[in-house]
């Protein structure tokens, strides 16, 4: 998220040390519009009721990015004087240095407090933010509406990396189209191409690759061009006092609209974010410079203030949910508190003394400065991440937190790459084996257990894997099409095997897209097409899922010397929850001649089933049994073996 700076940090350009002349004069509407983004966004992120569409800001922020850097390219150009050199210096020393003593400041205090796990996550995450590339880094990790997120220190700079990938291109865009034809018109067509084509694809791809379209410029870019359309349009156009007054009071409307409809649970940015873009685009172009909302004194010190706002609040929130105080309205309010300050701090002390520093100096210098401060945050996390560092905290503590990714590499790999039709499999044990194993990422978490049940019996199993969140059913209707081309997929190649292959474990997550009879229906059939070519299926019983992240939750409780009660669920929740899936399976029992595997003894007790034993946890998370965890079950394989 970039802000143009009030006056005084505008002063001192000059053409002299080669730095970039601002042809956008100050306007305290924008400056105020600012305050309210980063002020929804950050009241969104820290859960404050009826912020749901917070997030909405950074819509608002990629419109004013979109309107203040086509003024200055765009002005550029057309005068003959535009360098594309002094564009990259200016938007570096404004972005930058704030940013890295953030990076640097995590870095320092994550040697002291997070376990080895996390620690290694922020020091990869400080590597792609410095590179601006950790849109695309989050965009592979997770989604942004996804719980996890809240352990991503850096998440936020996605949209900084975004911002400044346009940054990039979008002077050459402007530049090669203005070679074409040098008209303002030519740059008129070229953002209202920009526009079409970058909504279009947002509108797909929102549906079709959420993620994508969520952190990745191309869907983003139509965004920035509205603010550019803004200021090609506004800046000949004449508008009565009553005509922009009424354009400025539509625009807070479409802004109140998008914050009381939207939500999270939207697809975005899509078509919706055409509420806050729209709403935005109509602001600046009314151009309130007096209006009360945008002009009075806090929403002019928080808009002075808010690239450091937003650089600092979200890793207090993330500290929140690290040390599990998210949900205190106390300790909220105690860290908004101290956003607040921060952003004061980092204000005068970051931002304004290094960019009177750097305008100083010439462009040559202005780099070697940038690249030099860039390099003690890259360098440092590089060995961090390379390396391991012992003693650095309690060694209970960091066993504990690793078993977050104590998975099956191997599985993991082979479920990604099913789609190469090249790899008939991924064989586990002594030998090609007696077993098929298939399944969702439930089977990825148990294929070890297995191998080491193969392994006792001198046999082994081929894997099958599918895709997270794709219950190993046919006939998926009004499930996503990703589910029913990778069970097709599997079907197919399960269908070229010998049928000396005699068995088929399936190990699923099955109940959460279907009714009762829907999915007694859909796993029957899906049994049933096994079996009728001679095959046995075995069906594992759900595994139980605890209500919390386990390796997390206890690593962290023992950071912060809290006592943690075990962490359990009932048998009878347990039951609550799956009771239809076990029906589905038996009528599959009853009617295809399909077998169960049950993993309750070997977890559970007459009440509860355990998310740890002996101070160590069994999952990976709250569902997916760890490679530790996992070995529990290995007796439960060994049956399938013995028959053989």
């Amino acid at each position: 998220m970039t802000t143009p700076n009030p006056p005084p940090l505008l002063s001192t350009k000059n053409q002299h040390t080669g730095n970039l002349n601002s042809p956008v004069p100050y306007r305290k509407d924008i400056n105020g519009l600012r305050a309210w983004a980063v002020l929804a966004v950050l009241l969104f992120h820290f859960k404050i009721p009826g912020m749901e569409a917070g997030f909405i800001g950074v819509d608002v922020f990629f419109v004013i990015s979109g309107f203040l850097m086509t003024a200055i390219i765009a002005k550029g150009i057309e005068a003959d004087n535009f360098s594309i050199k002094k564009f990259y210096a200016a938007r570096a020393r404004r972005i930058l240095p704030a940013l890295l003593v953030v990076i640097t400041t995590l870095l320092i205090l994550g040697w002291f407090f997070l376990p080895d796990v996390d620690y290694k996550a922020l020091t990869k995450q400080s590597i792609y933010a410095t590179g601006f590339v950790s849109n695309i880094f989050f965009w592979r990790e997770a989604g942004y509406f996804e719980t996890s997120s809240n352990e991503r220190w850096l998440l936020h700079t996605w949209s900084l990396a975004v911002e400044a990938q346009f940054y990039i291109l979008f002077p050459l865009f402007i530049m090669a189209i203005w070679k074409i034809k040098p008209k303002s018109k030519t740059i008129s067509l070229g953002l209202i191409g920009l526009f079409i084509s970058s909504l279009t694809l947002s509108i797909i791809a929102s549906s079709w690759q959420p993620q994508a379209a969520f952190f990745l410029l191309p869907t983003r870019a139509w965004e920035l061009a509205a603010g550019g359309l803004v200021f090609i349009f506004s800046r000949k156009l004449y508008l009565p006092k009553k005509v922009s007054t009424a354009l400025f009071f539509t625009g807070c409307g479409l802004l109140v609209a998008a914050m009381l409809m939207l939500s999270k649970n939207y697809a975005w940015p899509s078509g919706w974010a055409l509420f806050p873009v729209l709403g935005t685009a109509l602001i600046i172009m009314s151009s309130q410079t007096k209006s009360w909302l945008t002009g009075n004194v806090v929403a002019q010190w928080l808009g002075d203030r808010s690239y450091s706002l937003y650089l600092w609040h979200w890793p207090l929130m993330v500290g929140l949910y690290f040390s599990g105080l998210d949900n205190s309205s106390a300790w909220t309010g105690i860290a908004i508190a101290v956003s607040l300050i921060l952003a004061h701090l980092s204000f005068h002390f970051i931002e304004a003394p290094t960019h009177h520093y750097l305008v100083t100096k010439n462009l040559k210098t202005q780099s070697r400065i940038l690249v030099l401060g860039a390099l003690t945050a890259i360098i440092p996390a590089t060995v961090i991440l390379s390396t391991e560092q012992h003693n650095r905290i309690a060694p209970e503590i960091d066993l504990i937190a690793s078993e977050a990714s104590n998975r099956n590499q191997k599985a993991f790999e082979c479920r990604y790459r099913l789609f190469n039709n090249s790899i008939p499999g991924c064989v586990f044990g002594e030998k090609t084996g007696d077993v098929i194993l298939v399944g969702d990422s439930h089977s990825e978490a148990v294929a070890s257990a297995l191998e080491a049940s193969a392994k006792n019996n001198n046999s082994g199993y081929i894997y099958y894997g599918g895709a997270h969140g794709c219950p190993t059913l046919n006939n998926l209707a009004n499930v996503k099409t990703k589910c029913v081309n990778y069970n097709q997929l599997i079907n197919e190649k399960i269908n070229t095997l010998p049928t000396s292959i005699p068995l088929v474990i399936i190990n699923s997550s099955w109940g959460e897209l279907f009714s009762g009879d829907d999915l007694k229906n859909a796993l029957t059939e899906t049994v049933c097409s096994y079996t009728r070519s001679g095959r046995t299926v075995y069906l594992n019983r759900p595994i139980p899922s605890m209500p919390v992240h386990v390796a997390n939750t206890m690593s962290r409780a023992m950071l912060f010397g809290k006592n943690i009660d075990p962490i359990k669920v009932s048998l009878t929740d347990y039951f609550n929850v799956n009771q239809k899936v076990w029906d589905a399976q038996d009528q599959a029992v009853a009617q295809c001649g399909a077998k169960v595997l049950d993993p309750l003894p070997y977890l559970c007790d007459s009440e509860y089933c355990y998310g740890s034993r002996d101070n160590r946890p069994l999952y990976f998370d709250s569902g997916h049994l760890s490679e530790h965890g996992n070995k529990f079950i290995t007796p439960m394989f060994d049956k399938i073996f013995e028959e053989i």
